[in-house]
């Protein structure tokens, strides 16, 4: 099968700003895949590029092998916008009506479906009431639902999680892990970085508008630890030789912090320090968290 989304240096222009300069990237169907950057990155023009709301100025791009200007692949994508404007003089059931008609959905399988996600994103008992008394979780349920109306192959979704309490985003969770297996594609861009260490196979990293990195996320969260020592009487010439076992390297009196790849390397750090002549109190290895990574990969030029 042909990816679900590939993307070859798409780049758009506005005027004398560019907003994207290098989207390159592969999106396997079935896979969830995390779009990470901070403000300003160019993450919402990317999705509006995959999604023909905004024409490249150069580059390619398909979704299942079709030409991003392809109207009819579009059938086969459900959407969630970060900033959506529903009509909230309708009701939830309503709304989802409007959005059987616009794709076409015979009556007879529109109804039950709008019965299924109603229940799915649990607002069975608030399918008469209008928007308009929706809190604003509540708009990002009736959204989702609105997404997976016409049982799409690709979902994106642009911070779904946004305004929605833990059971919520429990919710969510549950739901992408439910369309993972259904071998549905989700392409997520959250800046809930705990969201997406949970439930993503694989990211991608964007600055100014360019993909700087992929990369499985396992390996990013697994492939790498900080180690923690609080020791005393550690030479400060002595510091250069951890390089061989790590980088970001700081002392900071009794406390010692470096990133490791391995674990397997402990022992041999610690016996380093020793024949330093350092007393060591403490060594304390921890996996890396994905917000340390982004902001390694990323740095802190930006924010979340």
């Amino acid at each position: 099968m042909p990816p679900a989304i590939q993307t070859n240096h798409l780049c758009k222009n506005f005027g004398d700003k560019t907003a994207v300069s290098d989207l390159t990237l592969s999106v396997e169907p079935g896979e969830v895949f995390g779009f990470l950057g901070p403000n300003g990155a160019g993450k919402t023009t990317s999705v509006k590029m995959l999604l023909g709301l905004v024409a490249p100025t150069s580059g390619e791009g398909s979704l299942f092998g079709q030409p991003l200007s392809n109207p009819m692949v579009r059938q086969r994508v459900g959407f969630l916008p970060e900033h959506f404007r529903f009509h909230d003089w309708l009701s939830a059931e309503e709304f989802l009506e409007l959005h059987a008609d616009l794709y076409h959905m015979p009556r007879d399988q529109a109804g039950p479906r709008i019965t299924e996600l109603l229940d799915l994103v649990g607002l069975t008992s608030h399918a008469q009431k209008k928007l308009s008394q929706f809190s604003k979780g509540m708009l990002q349920r009736i959204g989702l639902a609105q997404a997976l109306l016409n049982q799409p192959e690709l979902v994106i979704l642009d911070e779904p999680t946004s305004g929605l309490d833990p059971v919520g985003r429990r919710l969510v969770r549950d739901i992408i892990r439910d369309l993972r297996q259904g071998g549905v594609t989700v392409f997520l861009n959250s800046h809930l970085l705990s969201e997406v260490e949970i439930t993503c196979d694989r990211v991608a990293f964007i600055k100014h508008g360019e993909v700087i990195r992929i990369s499985p996320l396992q390996s990013l969260v697994e492939g790498e630890i900080t180690v923690q020592a609080r020791l005393r009487s550690l030479p400060p010439e002595s510091l250069p030789g951890l390089e061989r076992w790590g980088q970001n390297v700081r002392l900071d009196g009794e406390h010692l912090s470096l990133t490791m790849t391995s674990e397997a390397d402990l022992p041999a750090l610690n016996r380093y320090l020793v024949e330093q002549g350092a007393d060591v109190y403490a060594l304390q290895p921890q996996h890396i968290s994905l917000e340390d990574l982004f902001i390694q990969i990323v740095g802190s030029d930006g924010g979340l």
